[in-house]
């Protein structure tokens, strides 16, 4: 900032001109001080003027601060130049203030005071003063001690010392702090520069700088500036002749003391306290006449911050005692003079008011100080006298509290955060509508904050449960509210959330809200979540995450209910929507309460998670289609999932839904053996799997989750839909002796009644027919659940034995084979029963088994017994088959055991899930390898056989015939009626599920150089082209074209041969079927076909054109079989692509 030479500026110099013509024949260099107010009029005549015509006393405006800023700093330059001797070519370069203060006649420190004095300008006097390095304040203050002392003293200077020392007490106005270009730094600058410049004067200089010598004298070593103002208040006391004057020297001397030696730290004053000192303060002044506005409660601010805060002028050599005597002089002698009995008058003033306070701070702060050089007679006589004051009872305006309030918030004042939310949570204030709510909407960002956003929606549902609320100004309020929420930090969002939750009712609406002030939420809704689904999709941006979070939470801050009601909706009926409305959900976990009664209890029917209850609201009364199945299980699995919580600061992992809530919620009410409940049993099983499969973080450090949920009736009810799945079987269970297809028993083996009853549907309001897919479903389950439960009891055994006892009883109703999945629960306190029988054809300890007597299992069952057992769990197999009692050096055994085995493998086949029934194939594979399980091999679709060596291929070629005599007999005139439609279908896939792995094995033994194996084709394919494994061989370095010498040492033609097997024994089985239209094994024929073609190209030697063409045509021959025209049209061309390859 740089003075610019203007009218004003050139009257204001005519007019010090005036003045220093008037002091004729002295100048204004040599006034003295009662010679001012004769020669003084023209200065203040043209600073009114250049001020608007104001009075110079009031409460200047902005311009007129500035002017008489300019005009303080300038007059004291000029005096410190003139006793300096500043370089002229120097100042008008670096001197902002030069254009006007070179116009000045040469001044001296009486004219600076005295215009301070006439104009007002402590404040800034003291704003200048305060700038200054601190021995320079010590010798200012000494010079302008010096004029008030000087003759004559009235009370005005008294007053102007008084305002300087509380001025700079106070330290300068904050709101210029850190600013480079305001005048006090400006003035600060060019002082350190005259001073500077004063160190090395020229020898004119110097003599000149000796004829005002006591000018420059520098400070005592031991002086500071509280010691000069004290004794200069000591000195001025007899001045001091009115009682306003009286209160206002001793409150300022109390607040130094207090801030110098009693005041180690700033008093921290809670925000109701200094509100309250505020509005008196401001009561009282504005009683006065005074305006309430900005500018006066911020006086009164520095006020209170100045009395309360350790001063910046701490004491160097003065000593408390000292400074107590002091003030112990003053207080007496005003008091002699009658001066302090004013402070007790009926009416109220500022200076009487300040002084209470400062008595009341330094009274305290006495009781406190020990040490030993204040325990005189100054101490006790200042505290007697101090307690002896009277003050009037404060009286504050009723409305002065909220106004006072209001108008700190609305500009900002100090303090405005902690005042903002005295602001909201004062409900007398919330009661005057138009200014509390004015206000609300005006500083929306003053009140950003969690505490006062909770205050403000506390207001708000008073104001929704009271008679008559106002509709409009309650949607004000609303919507200020919900943007007071939307700019919060998401950490802030979710304890809002949670503590929107923890009031009755929950959100903004709090359940009490009328229909009129919610009318628009619904459609607020609705947006929102159209938004989310339109813009988002199923994996958004992180950005657009954001936002979604955000729409959200917006909502669920003000009905929580209705807003998870519709993220349930979006994410179990809106395609993809599960993984977006789980990730928005993960990031609000402060929705993850539930909302509690007055009584404390979880509110709401069933207890439990908020979010559960709305999703089984959601679903309970819809029928649900399997991608909705799918979605809500996906949805639930994410939200079981513990994520970082959300928000800015690291958090503990938590899942928005814990598994226990699922169980407890979702499976316990719905899982049963009666079959009506309002889910399906099988998606209870699959939710219970999702919630048992879920990583829950520090499991270890605590019981498992599941202990909670009722474990063991749980396991009970699982194991009784076990028994169910069973159910069928158990009941064809039985033995007879019978004639199959010409195989003869000569003992009594087991030839089970049809189980059509596992295939036929169940009669109306029954229980619904197990899948073979749910059937797996419920091993898994109830395995999983007894390993998680047996861990706890192993932990804990006295503790689970009643339960445990309990279990294994309720158990003995159920199948045998039930408790072989719960084995884990009870470990070794039981052995395992089974059916007497099975203990014939099996060797194992008495210390773990026991025979039992059951109707179903007659003579001849044992080895049916023995194959359940061999299909249950990997671990009974391998138990099984180390026990088998087979004398394998007495053919009639191994032949006899061999035919039972293929009896009861029919039997077993048609009700095995895939897991049991890849367990049985592995049995079989065993049992041929070790020559227990004997299959003869016939040549019916071969005239001749190659000289090949198929010993490696033994296996695979044996069970294929096994299964095709299975199938045989489950084909046969006797057994043709078991199963239905589906059951065939099912049988269809088991075998072409051991197809494949025939499949497999083949090729895994076909080595080929520099090449990879053609990959199997997945179920679904139908073939592999010979042109495709080709260019793969190509591709990998291998030829296929071979030599013959390489098509000897590679079993090529062995390769072939057995799927050449293979190919028949699927045609004959699928011929055989009920229909003919097996799918699976169509799919099987397809694939094996694949396969041939795919070695055929890769070792065209392996076959000549001739054997070619004989298996081209074998195969047709073989397909003409089949009744399906469009498969066998299918597989037609198929086999001719063979020789055309």
């Amino acid at each position: 900032m740089t003075l610019k030479m203007n009218q004003d500026t050139a009257r204001l110099q005519g007019a010090f001109l005036l003045a220093d013509k008037l002091c004729v024949p002295s100048s204004l260099s040599s006034l003295q001080k009662a010679d001012w107010s004769r020669v003084g009029r023209p200065v203040l005549e043209a600073l009114r003027e250049i001020c608007g015509g104001e009075e110079l006393c009031g409460r200047p405006t902005a311009s007129a601060v500035v002017w008489l800023k300019t005009l303080v700093s300038s007059v004291w330059l000029k005096v410190l130049c003139g006793e300096t001797g500043e370089d002229v070519e120097t100042a008008w370069r670096e001197n902002p203030f030069f254009p006007l203060q070179n116009g000045l006649p040469e001044v001296n420190r009486v004219v600076l005071l005295e215009v301070v004095k006439s104009t007002a300008t402590a404040r800034i006097f003291a704003h200048f003063l305060s700038s200054l390095p601190h021995s320079q304040i010590c010798t200012e203050l000494e010079r302008l001690v010096r004029h008030v002392r000087s003759d004559p003293t009235g009370e005005e200077d008294v007053a102007l010392f008084l305002e300087v020392w509380w001025e700079l007490w106070k330290g300068g106005d904050e709101r210029e702090a850190g600013a480079e270009d305001t005048a006090e730094t400006m003035f600060a600058g060019q002082f350190a520069r005259l001073l500077a410049e004063s160190s090395s004067a020229s020898p004119q200089a110097a003599k000149r700088l000796k004829l005002d010598a006591s000018d420059l004298l520098p400070s005592p070593p031991t002086a500071d500036v509280l010691h000069v103002l004290l004794h200069a208040l000591r000195d001025l006391k007899e001045h001091v002749s009115t009682a306003e004057l009286c209160l206002q020297a001793l409150s300022i001397s109390l607040d130094a003391l207090h801030t110098a030696f009693l005041a180690d730290r700033a008093a921290v004053l809670p925000a109701e306290e200094k509100l309250r000192v505020l509005c008196e303060v401001v009561g009282v002044r504005a009683q006065s006449g005074e305006e309430l506005g900005p500018e006066l409660i911020r006086e009164a601010q520095r006020d209170v911050q100045a009395s309360h805060a350790p001063s910046r002028f701490q004491p160097g050599g003065m000593k408390l005692a000292e400074a107590l005597t002091i003030v112990t002089e003053l207080a007496q002698f005003w008091s002699g003079g009658g001066l302090l009995a004013a402070c007790g008058g009926s009416k109220p003033s500022c200076s009487a008011f300040r002084l209470e306070q400062s008595v009341q701070k330094v009274l305290v702060a006495l009781k406190k100080e020990e040490e030993p050089e204040t325990d005189g007679g100054e101490k006790k006589a200042l505290r007697g006298l101090l307690e002896s004051l009277a003050f009037p009872a404060a009286k504050s305006l009723p409305d002065v509290s909220a106004r006072v309030a209001a108008a700190i918030v609305d500009h900002r004042l100090d303090g405005y955060q902690d005042v903002a939310l005295l602001f909201a949570s004062e409900r007398s204030w919330a009661a005057r509508d138009v200014l509390w709510t004015d206000c609300l909407e005006r500083n929306q960002a003053a009140f950003q904050r969690l505490d006062a956003l909770l205050e403000v929606t506390a207001a708000l549902q008073d104001k929704l449960r009271g008679e008559g609320a106002d509709v409009s100004r309650c949607r004000r309020l609303m919507k200020v509210a919900a943007d007071i929420f939307s700019a919060l930090s998401l950490k802030d969002k979710n304890a809002a959330l949670a503590a929107a939750l923890r009031r009755s009712g929950g959100g903004l609406f709090g359940g009490s809200a009328p229909s009129a002030v919610t009318a628009g939420f619904e459609q607020e809704l609705n947006m929102a979540f159209n938004c989310i689904i339109q813009g988002g999709g199923a994996m958004p941006a992180q950005g657009n995450l954001n936002t979604a979070v955000s729409l959200v939470a917006r909502v669920a801050f003000q009905n929580p209910e209705a807003t998870l009601r519709a993220c349930c909706h979006s994410a179990v009926f809106n395609k993809g929507a599960f993984s977006l409305m789980a990730k928005i959900l993960q990031q609000l976990h402060g929705l993850r309460g539930g909302v509690e009664a007055e009584d404390g209890t979880d509110g709401g029917p069933g207890g439990g998670a908020l979010l559960c209850r709305c999703l089984r609201e959601t679903i309970g009364t819809k029928s649900l289609s399997a991608n909705e199945k799918e979605q809500l299980l996906e949805y639930l699995g994410l939200l079981m999932t513990a994520v970082e919580g959300g928000g800015e600061e690291e958090e503990e992992r938590r899942s928005f839904v814990t598994p226990q809530e699922v169980a407890n919620i979702f499976v316990l009410p719905n899982i049963s053996t009666s079959g009506h409940s309002s889910l399906d049993v099988e998606l209870c099983l699959r939710l219970l799997q999702t919630a048992l499969s879920v990583d829950v973080p520090d499991a270890s450090s605590r019981p498992h989750w599941a202990l909670d949920c009722s474990p063991f009736p749980l396991l009970y009810v699982l194991a009784q839909l076990q028994n169910q799945t069973l159910r069928f079987v158990s009941v064809a269970r039985g033995c007879r002796t019978a004639r199959i297809h010409g195989v003869v028993s000569s003992q009594r083996v087991s030839v089970l009644n049809p189980p059509a009853r596992c295939w036929e549907q169940p009669p109306e309001g029954a229980v619904p027919r197990w899948s073979m897919d749910a059937k797996e479903l419920l091993v898994s389950v109830l395995t999983t659940l007894g390993r998680v439960v047996g861990a706890e009891v192993a932990a804990a055994p006295s503790r689970w034995s009643r339960a445990l006892f309990w279990l294994y009883n309720k158990t003995a109703e159920l199948d045998w084979t039930v408790r072989f999945h719960l084995k884990a629960v009870w470990g070794e306190h039981f052995k395992n029963e089974v059916p007497s029988s099975l203990l014939a054809v099996c060797d194992l300890p008495e210390q773990d088994w026991v025979g039992s007597d059951l109707p179903q299992y007659g003579q001849g069952t044992g080895l049916l017994a023995w194959m359940e057992c061999c299909s249950a769990s990997d671990h009974l197999r391998a138990t099984m088959l180390s026990g088998l009692s087979l004398d394998q050096r007495r053919p009639d055994h191994v032949g006899m055991f061999s035919k039972g085995l293929l009896v009861a493998l029919t039997q077993t086949l048609p009700w095995c899930s895939v897991s049991q029934w890849t367990r049985l194939l592995g049995v079989l594979r065993e049992l041929i390898a070790s020559g227990r399980l004997h299959v003869p091999f016939s040549l019916e679709y071969v005239e001749y056989l190659p000289l090949l060596d198929l010993r490696s291929f033994s296996c695979e070629l044996r069970l294929s015939v096994l299964l095709l005599r299975a199938f045989q007999l489950l084909c046969g005139s006797s057994c043709s009626g078991w199963l239905p439609a589906e059951g065939w279908a099912h049988v269809g896939r088991l075998y072409a599920h051991a197809v494949r792995g025939m499949m497999s094995s083949v090729r895994a033994k076909l080595t080929l150089p520099s090449a990879t194996s053609p990959k199997a084709p997945e179920p679904s394919c139908t073939s592999i082209t010979a042109r495709k494994l080709s260019e793969d061989l190509q591709e990998t370095g291998g030829s296929p074209l071979k030599s013959k010498e390489e098509v000897e040492t590679v079993p090529c033609q062995e390769v072939l041969f057995v799927l050449s097997q293979l190919f028949c024994h699927v045609q004959h089985i699928q011929v055989m079927m009920p229909g003919g239209q097996s799918e699976p094994l169509f799919l099987s024929s397809l694939e094996v076909l694949s396969h041939y073609e795919a070695v055929m190209a890769a070792f065209p030697l392996s076959s000549s054109p001739l054997e070619s063409d004989n298996t081209r045509h074998f195969f047709s021959t073989i397909t003409d079989n089949l009744q399906d025209p469009q498969m066998k049209a299918v597989l037609q061309q198929k086999i001719a692509q063979l020789v055309s390859a």
